[in-house]
């Protein structure tokens, strides 16, 4: 009984409607600045870490952020695929080496990678359009 259920789950994931990425990534800035006002020190923190981290270095900001994209995508963080993808885009990144970048994770996470990197490819082309 249990494995009908579970193929009746899938099947309606996959029959659902697409996501709005942009709505994900707008609703993630305004949580992002709610927490930011909760925890001030901490987020100012984390965005020191961000910006120290994504400065060219031996690794381009564009590989950095097709690393944290294929990171996003194996722990299955929407938000964090949104975001990726945008600063992934913004520094020049491509439909292919996105594709690619999904590839990599699928090795990483498995199946549920697969689901993921779906989004991610959804919303570069959302955000590509």
């Amino acid at each position: 009984m249990r494995d009908v259920k579970r193929v009746s789950h899938h099947a309606h994931r996959r029959s659902a409607p697409s996501m709005d990425y942009q709505q994900i990534a707008d609703d993630a800035r305004k949580e992002a600045l709610e927490l930011y006002k909760a925890a001030p020190e901490v987020m100012r923190s984390f965005q020191g870490l961000m910006s120290a981290v994504g400065k060219e270095g031996a690794l381009s900001v564009k590989t950095k952020e097709l690393m944290a994209l294929a990171i996003a995508i194996s722990t299955r963080c929407e938000g964090c695929i949104v975001f990726h993808v945008n600063n992934a885009m913004r520094h020049g990144a491509n439909r292919q080496e996105v594709v690619e970048t999904i590839t990599v994770a699928i090795e990483m996470g498995g199946g549920p990678s697969t689901v993921y990197g779906a989004k991610a490819l959804s919303a570069f082309d959302t955000f590509g359009a």
